[in-house]
Parts: C-alpha cells; structure tokens; sequence
C-alpha cells in the first residue's frame, strides 16, 4: 500500500497517509490539499555474497550521498547539490 509523508504547506504539519489511485490527501490538522510529498528514508535487507542478511538504510546504504535522507548525490527536495 502506498504510504506517503506529506507536510502541509498551509500549516507546517508532517504526517503520512496512505493515498489510492487518484485521491487528493489532506491534512489531518487544517484539511489544506497544499501539501509537499516528502522523500521518506526507507530502510530495506539485502542479501551478501555468503547468504546472510545485510540491514541498510537510505542514510548508510550510500556514504557519498550529499542528502542523509536519501542515495541521491543532489535532491530538489533539500536544495543538496
């Protein structure tokens, strides 16, 4: 299910929601449709050479990243370039 972080621009609140098809999310605490879709950081398992689980998430699966909350070497969202 596709679960997004949000803030709203009218209010300045954070929050997730989960959004289907082509629903419009609102704001839990002002009902604004203004809202930013944030990058979340994920954390994800993946499998190493010898079989055994290796955790990352997206702040230490990169160690060049100039963003902490994603792998990307330059994001709009934060303004790293």
């Amino acid at each position: 299910m596709p679960i997004y972080e949000f803030k709203c621009n009218e209010c300045g609140n954070n929050f997730e929601t989960l959004v289907l098809g082509k629903d419009t999310p609102q704001c839990p605490s002002c009902s604004s449709t203004n809202l930013l879709k944030m990058i979340s950081q994920c954390g994800f398992v993946t499998k190493t050479s010898t079989g055994g689980d290796s955790a990352q998430t997206g702040a230490s699966a990169s160690s060049s990243s100039a963003c902490s909350g994603c792998s990307a070497t330059s994001c709009a969202t934060c303004g790293s370039r």
